[in-house]
Order: structure tokens, then sequence, then C-alpha cells
């Protein structure tokens, strides 16, 4: 059982954690999903949130090669490094397979005991929720917490319950990274230095 403590005089205050899961393919992890997890976690007081790295994204079955599960997971560790409160997940590629959200909190229920958990998404994958595989699961294991960019947010499905964050828009994805390292148009200030560093040290991307 993993919890805060605090002592007060003659007792102590015993306090479960609260824990995000972010998840998503990272392919490559992008300062748009930095500003996402301190945001959230800012906002909605969370202990830690944990960028979860999907081993095989089903959803993406078919619409184009994906980096291996290692090296996107070396890309997060690295974009997370030094940052409070952030932590790289594996559960996913450890357990192999597809890689199911309600499998990963049924982990994170026995990792976290009595901890409180939310499940984190952008507005465009909260509003595609009821196509997700157990969406009813992961709605009673966890709060859902939908991102909201500034304007015209898209509609989660009405019969699940969500939190609504709003972080700072900042228009960037990694498909367009992705050509941006294949036509060779500047990368600065959307990747970290370091997750530059895994890609050119990898040769990911058609980076030499």
């Amino acid at each position: 059982m993993i919890m805060f403590s605090w002592v007060f005089d003659s007792y102590t205050l015993i306090v479960p954690m609260r824990v995000g899961l972010f998840g998503g393919t990272f392919d490559p992890p992008h300062l748009g999903h930095l500003v996402t997890a301190v945001n959230v976690r800012f906002v909605l007081k969370l202990d830690v949130v944990i960028l979860m790295v999907a081993n095989d994204p089903w959803q993406k079955h078919g619409t184009r090669e994906v980096a291996s599960a290692s090296d996107r997971l070396a890309m997060v560790q690295a974009a997370i490094a030094g940052v409070d409160g952030l932590i790289a997940g594996d559960d996913e590629i450890t357990r192999g397979g597809p890689s199911y959200t309600a499998d990963t909190l049924a982990v994170l229920h026995e990792r976290y005991r009595d901890a409180e958990l939310f499940t984190v998404v952008g507005d465009d994958a909260a509003a595609k929720f009821g196509t997700w595989q157990r969406a009813n699961e992961i709605a009673k294991l966890s709060t859902l917490v939908v991102v909201d960019r500034p304007g015209s947010p898209l509609m989660p499905p009405s019969e699940f319950d969500w939190r609504r964050v709003e972080v700072p828009r900042l228009e960037v994805s990694s498909s367009d990274l992705r050509a941006r390292f294949i036509d060779g148009r500047p990368l600065e200030y959307l990747v970290s230095d370091a997750v530059m560093q895994v890609i050119s040290e990898r040769g990911l991307y058609g980076s030499k």
C-alpha cells in the first residue's frame, strides 16, 4: 500500500495517493504532452502522472508504421527526466500484446492500493471514448479527465462523468513532427533536446 502520511502531535493522518494515467503512443513525445501532464497534475492536485507507453496501440492498426515500444519508452524517459511528478510507464510493454486501458488500470489498482486513479485523455479521444474496449470498466476504475484546449472543445459521451481541465493550446502533433523529420523542417521548441538526442542515436524517423 503506497500512501502519504503526516504526523500531527498525537495522531497520523493517512492520505491516499492521487495518480493520473496519461496513456499514448508517444511517437514521438513532444512538448504538448508535457504541458498537458504538468497542467493536469497541478489542477487536479495529483501526486504523480504516469505517461504510459502503449505496447501495441490497437487503434492505430493498419494506419501507419509505429516506432518500436522500446524506442518510444526511451523517448518518454528522456522527455520527463527531471520533471517533478511525472513517471514513464512501461507496464503495457512488459505485459505485451495489444494495450487496453482497463487492463492497465487494474494493474495500477494493485500497485497503488487505496489510491484514487484518474484517466487523462484529449478531447478528440474523449469524443470517441464509447468505442474503447471496456469503456464502462475504465469509468468504474477511475475518474475520467478530458483535456480541453481554449476555443470550442469537443463533447465527450454524455453517459460518462467527466472532469474537464483546460490547458494551453499548442498546435503540436506527433504526425506533424514525423513529417518534419522527413522534409527537414525545424523541430526546435517542439521536441526537447533530450528526445532529439534519443531520436538521433537510434536513427528514428529517418534521422542520421
